[in-house]
């Protein structure tokens, strides 16, 4: 079972359409300090980014930043965190993103978000991490994206036991609860490779 000493949340520096997404930041934030667990994010102060940086620290909780230096300007960088870390580049930004964390929650997100979240599930599928992963799926903004998944394994293109591994769920606690379960799959990446 993961020891969640700090969680990696990734999210929208925009607040989205739906005041669901704002709400949900909100309550990540002060779960993750409420349970003496660190939040590890994207540097920002603006859009959901912001929101869930500020609630963890009105509850009095840990949060450090990451953020590229050509984007500090553009997403406001958050100068209220406990830790602000200015890096050279977007690499070294989710690098160092990922080495602070022993998990990851994806919450509504953009183009960023998803890449984000999908790097660190093919790092997982890949063997290189057992960290879990999991996905906020808030007014089922994350749906269809899973369904897509689903699609992936009918068409024999992702196991079953990689599907998996991406958690979700629409309640922090609950997707908090099922971080902490989470045991990683021993399974090829494989499918149906012939061995020669």
């Amino acid at each position: 079972m993961p020891d969640l000493r700090r969680v990696c949340v990734f999210c929208a520096s925009s607040p989205g359409a739906r005041p669901d997404y704002g709400a949900v930041a909100t309550a990540v934030g002060q779960l993750l300090a409420a349970e003496g667990i660190g939040l590890v994010y994207g540097g920002g102060a603006v859009g959901l980014m912001g929101i869930v940086a500020d609630a963890a620290l009105g509850a009095g909780g840990e949060v450090i930043g990451v953020i590229p230096d050509d984007l500090f300007a553009r997403e406001v960088g958050h100068g209220g965190v406990t830790d602000l870390r200015v890096v050279d580049s977007m690499h070294e930004r989710k690098q160092l993103m990922f080495d602070l964390s022993d998990g990851f929650i994806a919450l509504p997100g953009g183009l960023g978000t998803l890449e984000e979240m999908f790097e660190v599930l093919t790092w997982a599928q890949l063997g290189m991490h057992a960290k879990p992963i999991a996905v906020l799926d808030t007014a089922a903004y994350y749906r269809p994206l899973l369904g897509f998944l689903d699609q992936a394994v009918e068409e024999r293109l992702v196991t079953p036991a990689h599907r998996a591994m991406l958690l979700e769920g629409d309640d922090p606690k609950g997707v908090l609860a099922a971080m902490r379960a989470y045991e990683p799959p021993t399974v090829a990446k494989w499918i149906d490779r012939e061995d020669t």
